[in-house]
């Protein structure tokens, strides 16, 4: 997928008389532990980005500085988590459509047009079109995913350190073979997302 491909399905919205758009997404949908975070980005139309993609199909380190890229040439940009508590109280959609609404509310600007990835609407108060598989097909969306992936592993980086018998530096909080290991061993800590353990076998 090269770069003039993301930025088609925006051309196309612009040429129809949307001036601005931002890209909506998440990351932290899945993993038995932490926040989830979500993205807005409102990039110059047109920007060539070397690289930009999903934030799924790139390694840590071009994503890191994918991520620079982006805070630096944004038009806008806003960042925000939904907390665990958060997640258990609305579950884990209700929650990421909250860490959506804040992330767009940070940009400060009203965009004509919110393209958010995947096929639920967040419930913003400006017009949204949702786009399947939007992080590898639409440029503000794949930076909004970066921006959100990013932000989300340095936090469970952090976490590493607080909590280190878990071992969040290497999946983030995902279930993986060894993180339920942990939580066999160790039980839960207070990041970890109680209504997603009870399928723990």
């Amino acid at each position: 997928m090269n770069t003039v491909d993301l930025w088609s399905m925006e051309s196309d919205l612009m040429a129809s008389g949307f001036a601005s758009l931002c890209g909506i997404d998440e990351a932290g949908r899945g993993p038995l532990a932490g926040p989830v975070c979500a993205a807005a980005v409102m990039l110059p139309p047109g920007l060539v980005l070397p690289g930009l993609n999903d934030s799924k199909k790139l390694t840590e380190k071009k994503r890191e500085a994918l991520y620079d890229e982006i805070v630096s040439s944004a038009l806008h940009y806003g960042i925000a988590f939904a907390a665990v508590e958060e997640i258990e109280e609305l579950n884990i959609l209700g929650a990421t459509f909250l860490a959506m609404r804040r992330a767009y509310a940070q940009l400060g600007v009203t965009p004509d047009l919110a393209l958010v990835d995947g096929n639920r609407d967040p419930g913003l108060d400006v017009p949204t079109r949702c786009v399947v598989k939007g992080d590898a097909t639409c440029a503000d969306i794949a930076a909004a995913s970066i921006l959100a992936k990013v932000t989300r592993d340095r936090y469970m980086l952090e976490m590493a350190e607080r909590y280190p018998m878990y071992g969040f530096e290497k999946h983030k909080g995902y279930g993986t073979a060894a993180h339920y290991a942990a939580l066999r061993e160790y039980g839960p800590c207070q990041i970890h997302r109680p209504s997603f353990l009870k399928k723990m076998h």
